[in-house]
């Protein structure tokens, strides 16, 4: 569950206390309960975590086993946003959806057709160049424009609010599915977290899962595929910023996949975060541009991974099925696991802010914050 090197990490999350969902911190094999100087990760993210001292909670050792406490997202009242589009491979794939209406036996013929035309073009391109342009000019002359390639190599970033406040799920939980979709993916990201100026202050793992089936018929119903009960995972942890962990490793990390049905079926993949278009600061900069976010924000980064490998129809690639367990890992962030579900069978979302301030009040974590 912890990085490689988690001693000389400073790793700030949520567990469900017996008191109610509390911020902690873990450095030096240990989890302390820092609710006392920061009700919230929100506030805890504001300072420098490993400033805040907190009451032992447990050893490092007892996270993820049957007795120990149970592991949260690790965000709270920040905004879940997420970046599409961002690597060459996942615009192709995005293309290919879209051509095949979200159809997946169509896909195999649509893929060959469009790569035959685009080549590798799009894959060195950097977004919003004169060559990008060009590239656009001769795609729409070919007849193979696309919403997705405009995103993909236009000046904007696509960016768009992938999940409410405090319904995202952590390490270990049900990961939903919309039951009426027959064709989807999942989509292992590294995430950046934001403070309230918007600085980026630590990254954590995300799955941020992908109904291909219903993105594919309408860019329309982006919503409708993103934003589903226990469709949202982060964790295990924050990783915070400092000497030992940067964006720099955020640039170079190498997200492992690995997908084990119940039927024995096994998928693994890769996600090289070298191979993104747009730099991660970048896309903190166009999430930031017309917005401000008080509370700070979450960000998806976005993924190169789009299996294609079949599973049980040839032609027709891949889809999840219920009870898969699916394993997202790098080694500077540790790893998020998630068995699959649907989002009707996942356990219903049911505390909100409201629930999370009665609570904070009852605790008497309401007053001024220490660091204010």
């Amino acid at each position: 569950m912890l990085p490689s090197d988690h001693a000389q990490a400073i790793l700030v999350g949520r567990l469900l206390l017996d008191a109610g969902p509390t911020p902690v911190v873990v450095r030096d094999g240990s989890v302390f309960d820092v609710s006392r100087a920061a009700a919230t990760v929100s506030d805890l993210l504001e300072v420098d975590p490993a400033s805040l001292r907190g009451e032992a909670i447990c050893a490092t050792e007892a996270l993820g086993t049957r007795d120990g406490p149970r592991l949260l997202a690790p965000v709270d009242l920040q905004v879940i946003k997420a970046c599409g589009v961002t690597f060459a491979l996942s615009a192709i794939e995005r293309v290919i959806e879209e051509r095949a209406r979200g159809d997946s036996a169509r896909a195999a013929e649509v893929r060959g057709d469009l790569e035959a035309k685009v080549g590798s073009g799009i894959r060195s391109v950097v977004p919003g160049s004169d060559e990008a342009m060009r590239l656009k000019a001769a795609l729409i002359d070919a007849g193979m424009w696309s919403q997705y390639l405009e995103v993909a190599i236009g000046p904007d970033a696509e960016v768009f609010t992938k999940a409410p406040v405090l319904s995202t799920v952590g390490w270990g939980a049900d990961i939903g599915i919309r039951s009426d979709s027959d064709w989807n993916n999942p989509e292992p990201e590294v995430v950046l977290v934001a403070d309230s100026a918007g600085k980026p202050r630590g990254a954590m793992l995300g799955n941020d899962v992908n109904l291909r089936d219903f993105e594919g018929r309408s860019a329309l119903l982006l919503g409708k595929a993103k934003d589903n009960n226990a469709s949202t995972a982060l964790g295990p942890f924050i990783r915070i910023f400092d000497q030992n962990f940067s964006m720099d490793d955020v640039r170079s990390a190498v997200v492992n996949l690995e997908i084990e049905g119940p039927e024995g079926y096994r998928l693994t993949g890769t996600n090289r975060m070298s191979e993104i278009s747009r730099d991660p600061e970048e896309l903190i900069r166009q999430t930031l541009s017309e917005h401000q976010y008080p509370d700070g924000f979450a960000l998806f980064l976005g993924t190169l991974f789009a299996p294609v490998q079949d599973r049980d129809h040839p032609g027709r690639g891949f889809t999840h099925k219920e009870g898969d367990v699916v394993r997202i890992s790098t080694p500077k962030l540790g790893s998020l696991v998630n068995r699959v579900t649907t989002s009707k069978a996942a356990a219903p979302w049911e505390y909100g802010i409201r629930d999370l301030m009665r609570n904070l009040a009852e605790r008497g974590l309401l007053a001024q914050p220490a660091f204010a």
